[in-house]
């Protein structure tokens, strides 16, 4: 490492694969090696404190041999390396092809940027799995990657470093001779499709409660980020607004608790089974109900009873990725988020079936109030704010091409124009055919 991968590595903070450590700690540098060890490997910057700022340590002799011993009296024993610069103690630790290892303090392993103790059933697990490899740090043959999607991976991780030959290898998605793994596919490259031919999220709008008259419907097969928030943006278009009005301010209320639909969403794309070749990530929005599905069984030891008690993650480097950007908070907590949100949402009731596949239902208590004529104008929808413009644009426009523009159904089309007719803030002159629409204070 050097004096530039260094200070990327501190911008970037811990990690799945970095530990900062202020000063040294025998029973603490102990628990970060054996977890780092019976995950996918890692390093402890001793030296540098937890946000990322170099403090120096003494780097002696006696220093290393005092960590060597840690290591020699782990069972069984750890081979580490060792690495200097700036004043930081580099502590290399390789994933282990012997697993579990064990310190004095117990079992451990590695969850995003924190260190858990193992539970006897995930012990044995550990056992049976091992040769197991998992899916997102499978090595491919491609190091053909797209820099903008990094270069924003970047902005929205706080990091300004401009990008080199060691970043995506810090990054956790590249091996040392810049192949990607599957996680790198995944994130940086545009259309990740074209390698793994189920990664991608299907959206779609049905008229009713069954699976017979769609209404909307879009495939998301870009980078894993653009994915889920294209399965958002398309929830927020397809569902209800309703309005509590007190005095003269206005309180949007969505129909269903979107931060809890997005963090379905991420569960589903962190934690479901991409070994599974035939099946992908849907997100089917009915009248009455909203569910997410994803192929994979719960990962033992984890039950149903245990979710959100315990993590437990089939792709923890995915899961680690999404971290980074804040798009995922605590790493295990995703599940009682969403109780919490649709708890304060007050009319969607959560339910998590687990047969095989994990789904996640949204299901309204009682219908959402339409969207009344008497609502202010100036509460208007991203996607109403895209027609108005179309429409601004060419006042002619069809529900066709309105359709082929913006990527809707037109069924969509029809009613969004219904909804900006009850605003008050589109209207219809001249026949239907031959006619055109008028934007009413615009």
């Amino acid at each position: 490492m050097d004096k530039k991968e260094l200070n990327f590595v501190l911008q970037e903070g811990e990690g799945q694969f970095v530990e900062f450590k202020e000063s040294f700690d025998s029973k603490s540098i102990a628990k970060e090696i054996v977890a780092f060890v019976n995950s996918e490997g890692g390093r402890i910057l001793l030296g540098a404190s937890d946000k990322g700022e170099i403090k120096g340590i003494e780097i002696t002799n006696r220093l290393k041999s005092q960590i060597q011993d840690i290591t020699n009296n782990c069972d069984p024993s750890i081979k580490i390396t060792f690495g200097e610069i700036d004043f930081i103690l580099l502590v290399n630790v390789l994933e282990s092809n012997n697993k579990p290892h064990r310190c004095s303090e117990g079992f451990f392993v590695r969850i995003g940027p924190n260190s858990q103790k193992m539970r006897r059933d995930e012990i044995v697990q550990m056992i049976l799995n091992i040769g197991n490899k998992k899916f997102d740090e499978v090595i491919t043959n491609i190091k053909e990657y797209d820099k903008k999607l990094v270069e924003m991976y970047l902005k929205k991780g706080g990091i300004n470093f401009p990008i080199n030959k060691s970043t995506l290898f810090n990054l956790g998605v590249a091996d040392e001779k810049r192949y990607l793994n599957n996680a790198g596919v995944l994130f940086f490259i545009n259309n990740p499709k074209k390698y793994l031919i189920n990664a991608y999220i299907s959206c779609v709008r049905y008229k009713g409660i069954d699976k017979v008259n769609v209404i909307d419907r879009k495939d998301f097969d870009g980078d894993l980020i653009s994915q889920v928030e294209n399965s958002i943006d398309f929830v927020k278009r397809n569902t209800k607004l309703s309005y509590e009005i007190k005095g003269i301010s206005r309180k949007e209320i969505p129909e269903y608790p979107i931060e809890a639909v997005r963090e379905a969403i991420l569960n589903s794309v962190m934690h479901r089974d991409y070994f599974e070749k035939g099946a992908n990530v849907q997100v089917d929005i009915f009248d009455n109900r909203l569910v997410i599905t994803n192929f994979g069984s719960l990962i033992k030891p984890l039950t149903k009873e245990k979710l959100g008690k315990i993590a437990v993650r089939r792709n923890p480097l995915i899961a680690d990725l999404f971290h980074r950007v804040n798009l995922v908070e605590k790493i295990g907590t995703g599940i009682n988020r969403i109780k919490e949100e649709c708890r304060k949402h007050e009319n969607v009731k959560f339910r998590i079936e687990t047969n095989g596949y994990f789904i996640a239902e949204f299901k309204l208590k009682k219908a959402s109030p339409q969207i009344s004529p008497q609502i202010s104008p100036q509460i208007v929808t991203v996607l109403e704010q895209k027609i108005l413009v179309q429409i601004k644009d060419k006042p002619s426009i069809s529900r066709a091409e309105l359709s082929n523009r913006l990527s809707i159904s037109e069924d969509t089309v029809k009613e969004y124009l219904v909804r900006l007719k009850l605003k008050g803030l589109l209207k219809r002159i001249g026949p239907d055919r031959g006619g055109y629409w008028g934007v009413v204070g615009k």
